[in-house]
């Protein structure tokens, strides 16, 4: 939720705040986590690991971060082709936020199938997990609306939660190599 209100600042000042700009920011979100809750299942149900979920977090993360790089030649070269500021809003937020959301969508479902044990428990585990997700998105929306933006540029945002992903893939790999040696310790 962070990413998509500073999506919305990124593109107000090549084509407004208004409510096509917040329009096309959202439904390229939607579109996208789709996408990613899809390919992120699909992922999960061969050998799933800590490691993948790791590489999925520090993708993401790596994703993120060109944004602060791209995103005024991208406005710059999409407003200067497309005058309609609806369309425009609309390439803009394809372009800067697709890819790296559709991989961010992954992280739910993968989190699922880590957490399920027996199939009997998974409609808990997923509402349990959806639970803090969708809590740790209203938190994230409303200190990134109410103070972040406020106190900190958009890249420095965006840095941050480049680093926080990154940081939390290197944990589950982490995790991954502790059940490894954990499990080869009471194998021999």
């Amino acid at each position: 939720m962070s990413l998509e209100l500073i999506g919305g600042r990124i593109l107000a000042p090549y084509f407004g705040s208004g409510i096509y700009v917040w329009g096309s920011i959202i439904t390229i979100f939607m579109v996208s986590l789709s996408l990613g809750y899809l390919s992120g299942g699909r992922l999960s149900v061969k050998d799933p690991t800590f490691a993948k979920f790791g590489a999925i977090f520090i993708i993401g993360g790596a994703l993120l971060a060109p944004i602060t790089l791209l995103a005024n030649p991208v406005m710059d070269f999409i407003f200067l082709r497309v005058e309609d500021p609806r369309y425009g809003s609309l390439v803009a937020s394809t372009f800067l936020f697709a890819i790296p959301t559709i991989i961010l969508g992954m992280i739910s479902p993968y989190s699922v199938r880590l957490l399920v044990e027996k199939v009997e428990q998974s409609g808990s585990v997923a509402g349990t997990l959806y639970f803090f997700s969708t809590l740790g998105s209203a938190l994230g929306t409303l200190l990134t609306s109410f103070y972040f933006v406020l106190w900190f540029e958009v890249n420095s945002i965006i840095l941050v939660l480049t680093s926080s992903l990154i940081c939390l893939g290197v944990f589950s790999l982490y995790l991954n190599a502790s059940s490894r040696s954990k499990f080869l310790g009471d194998n021999e």
